[in-house]
């Protein structure tokens, strides 16, 4: 989940003079879930992850949930949910009893769209066949199985628990146990990687023909053992081969790339991941979790959930550890890191739409990215050029006062 709380001081020129609108209708609504645990924490996660204790507090931890939510609930409603995210962590160490009992929860407390999509992150490590056809008798309707790399070596320098061989059994198991839509989560750039490295993980994951294809470039995070203890990775030639290659590899086998680090075939982009970048709502319950609501006044409102488990699970402390209202200096900056990450970017009936604020309050920074080549001369769409979408800092900067 894109994490742009670190923008929240940016001053957008023109913004904090125009007006905000009550919006005219609410975005769609999501629903993102947190679990924190993991069987071991990866050196190069800076995700609010944690080493799981031999039994984890599963019941505890769901009447937790459904209580921050019964928390969040005033905000939302008579509204229903298009999608829920299990995130984490790694949920899949929930059981499918614990997990079944959640959702039942939230669905009596709010209701469900008929073709909800509904998400589980998975490690290949954590995948037991009786379990998974449990999660798919639930309802849970889309997987995102956390491969990374199928190449032994590259597994261990990632610290992973899976081997390649499990990778390739897990999508089998997924198919097997019901899933028709799963994704593969790959990286690239990893450490002494060649482009045939890179190209051979690609190939294994197109070869099990998942729906949907997340392939990202490994990046170095502050509070990571890989930050502290840098591996060696690539050389920039290397990563740009790597990128045009695999790219070009994903396009021939009909996954067409729709955001930086995207792909799927036709009809299947991933629905909770594209309310974010399209600035649509979600509630965020669990430790950590993250939150964005919009308000028939115009009132968006960005949360943040207690962040260590234990804290979490207390009783004594609140769940909620902080919240901040966004400014109309904030909003322009706070869309467009989103949808311009979109390849076909989106409408531009959507900002005003979403942000409360007009149009033309961006007029003059958008001819100013026109002219440097970085956005698109379109008036009906605010979308990157191929350019734009190479350097994206780039072109944010450009809305920048």
């Amino acid at each position: 989940m894109t994490d742009s709380s670190s923008a929240s001081s940016l001053i957008i020129g023109g913004a904090a003079s125009s007006p905000r609108a009550p919006l005219p209708t609410l975005p769609p609504l999501a629903l993102y879930i947190h679990i924190p645990w993991c069987v071991r924490k990866c050196p190069y996660c800076d995700f609010n992850s944690h080493t799981a204790s031999p039994v984890l507090p599963e019941q505890e931890y769901v009447d937790a949930l459904l209580a921050d939510l019964d928390q969040d609930l005033h905000a939302v409603y008579g509204r229903e949910l298009s999608s829920i995210f299990f995130g984490g962590g790694t949920p899949s160490l929930f059981s499918a009893e614990a997990l079944g009992r959640l959702l039942e929860g939230v669905k009596q407390r709010i209701p469900f769209a008929d073709d909800i999509e509904i998400t589980l992150e998975a490690n290949p490590g954590t995948f037991e066949q009786e379990k998974f056809v449990a999660y798919r008798k639930l309802g849970i309707n889309r997987l995102s199985i956390g491969i990374q790399s199928f190449q032994q070596e590259k597994l261990k320098a990632l610290g992973r628990i899976h081997n390649g061989d499990e990778a390739i059994r897990a999508a089998g198991m997924a198919r097997q146990a019901g899933f028709d839509n799963f994704n593969l989560d790959l990286m690239h750039g990893l450490p002494d990687q060649s482009l045939d490295d890179a190209l051979s993980d690609l190939r294994q994951a197109i070869e099990l023909k998942p729906t949907h294809i997340s392939w990202y470039q490994l990046t170095l995070e502050p509070n990571t053992v890989f930050w502290n203890q840098p591996p060696v990775l690539p050389e920039d030639d290397t990563l740009w081969d790597i990128q045009e290659a695999g790219q070009a590899l994903l396009a021939e086998n009909g996954y067409a790339q729709y955001e930086v680090s995207a792909y799927a075939q036709p009809g299947r982009p991933a629905r909770h991941n594209l309310n974010y970048w399209s600035f649509g709502d979600f509630i965020g319950i669990g430790a950590g979790a993250h939150g964005k609501l919009s308000h028939p006044d115009g009132r968006i409102v960005r949360t943040w959930k207690t962040r260590l488990p234990k804290d979490y699970l207390n009783p004594a402390k609140s769940f909620q550890a902080g919240e901040k209202a966004l400014t109309n200096d904030e909003m322009p900056f706070e869309f467009l890191m989103n949808a311009l990450r979109l390849t076909a970017g989106v409408e531009s009936r959507l900002y005003p739409e979403r942000t409360g604020l007009p149009l033309e309050s961006l007029d003059e920074h958008r001819r100013e990215a026109e002219q440097s080549g970085l956005l698109q001369v379109e008036p009906s769409r605010l979308a990157a050029t191929e350019r734009g979408q190479l350097f994206l800092n780039d072109l944010l900067q450009k809305f920048l006062s």
